[in-house]
């Protein structure tokens, strides 16, 4: 078995859970932020059989979108202009799960 770790960006959500849900796997969420931009993030955590990972991985794929955003520099440089940065996707880890149980 696979520990799928999947940090999504806040925009994005509701609908890779909704993608989630309708492809059959059970996901945990939690709330997280990012430290660069200190923006709003979920963290999925899912387990899965090995050979089903990359189907995890497809249907989180299909439901980040990478979109540009323009962000304040203030808090880095103590100057305030835009800087046009990209945001979004999904930052993915898998792990091997020793042992998994729903009680």
């Amino acid at each position: 078995m696979k520990l799928v770790f999947a940090i999504v960006n806040g925009d994005d959500s509701q609908a890779v859970s909704k993608a989630l849900m309708k492809a059959g796997f059970f996901a945990t969420k939690l709330a997280s932020t990012g430290s660069f931009l200190s923006a709003g993030n979920t963290t999925f955590l899912t387990c899965v059989e090995d050979h089903r990972v990359e189907d995890v991985i497809d249907v989180i794929r299909e439901k980040s979108h990478k979109r540009k955003q323009f962000v304040s520099t203030g808090a880095m440089t103590g100057m305030d202009f835009p800087v046009e940065v990209e945001v979004g996707g999904a930052t993915i880890f898998v792990t091997d799960v020793e042992r998994f149980e729903k009680v």
